[in-house]
């Protein structure tokens, strides 16, 4: 009979400290193949959670950063013909999942008439649309500038700009979850770019990109303290 031995789980991530993390109890099976009873019982089984949790999304849960602690195991039964020890576990893990009016600071990543992409360095997947943005702010392309394209604020006669890789201060408005079932075929625009129908989920117009991400936050930067740490 294989025995679950619970010793003090590693740590191998820290997120940042502006950022508040949430914890979320699970159950699943983790499967010990007979190569890797010889381990450490404890270490096999976090690392079979994390394996299989760490940076993935849960739908309406958020995104699964790495395994908490270890609040239960049950023995390990053989299963019959491979040796594999199956062991039920209940554990909690950490996730990223910002509330409605949370304010996070990020990294811009990209600039483009659409909007603004900030990162937090573990996820990617923020958005700032125009209309999200402080009024009077227009984008202005590469050619027509020679700091590069960026996002332009008229404050009053003083010019701000957002540039790539500015800190910025942002507030969480909603999130948007994508169910990433395969739901129809990918059909290719006249201008080359690729889309799906409606029958996966998609209004027309949005672009695959945005459909593989199963996770996304809309924020705003168009209040007070908002937008880049240099302007404030």
């Amino acid at each position: 009979m294989f025995i679950l031995v619970q010793k003090p789980l590693r740590r191998t991530y820290t997120p940042l400290l502006s950022i508040e993390i949430l914890q979320t109890e699970l159950t699943d099976l983790v499967q010990i193949k007979p190569h890797e009873i010889d381990r450490d019982s404890g270490e096999i089984v976090e690392d079979k959670i994390n394996e299989k949790y760490s940076d993935k999304v849960i739908q309406k849960i958020g995104l699964c950063m790495y395994m908490y602690d270890l609040l239960d195991a049950s023995e390990g039964l053989i299963g019959y013909g491979d040796g594999t020890v199956n062991v039920n576990v209940r554990f909690r893990l950490l996730v990223f999942r910002p509330f409605h009016s949370e304010v996070l600071l990020g990294r811009v990543i990209a600039l483009s008439p659409t909007g603004i992409r900030i990162s937090v360095d573990f996820f990617e997947a923020i958005t700032v649309s125009p209309d999200l943005l402080f009024e009077n702010m227009k984008f202005v392309p590469d050619d027509e500038t020679e700091a590069g394209g960026g996002w332009l604020w008229d404050n009053d006669g003083n010019e701000l700009w957002i540039d790539l890789g500015d800190t910025v201060r942002l507030r969480v408005e909603r999130e948007e979850w994508r169910d990433q079932t395969p739901k129809g075929p990918v059909i290719s625009r006249e201008d080359g770019t690729m889309a799906v129908g409606e029958v996966n989920g998609l209004r027309e117009g949005e672009d695959v990109e945005h459909e593989r991400e199963p996770y996304r936050i809309v924020a705003s930067m168009n209040a007070g303290g908002m937008g880049p740490l240099t302007w404030w």
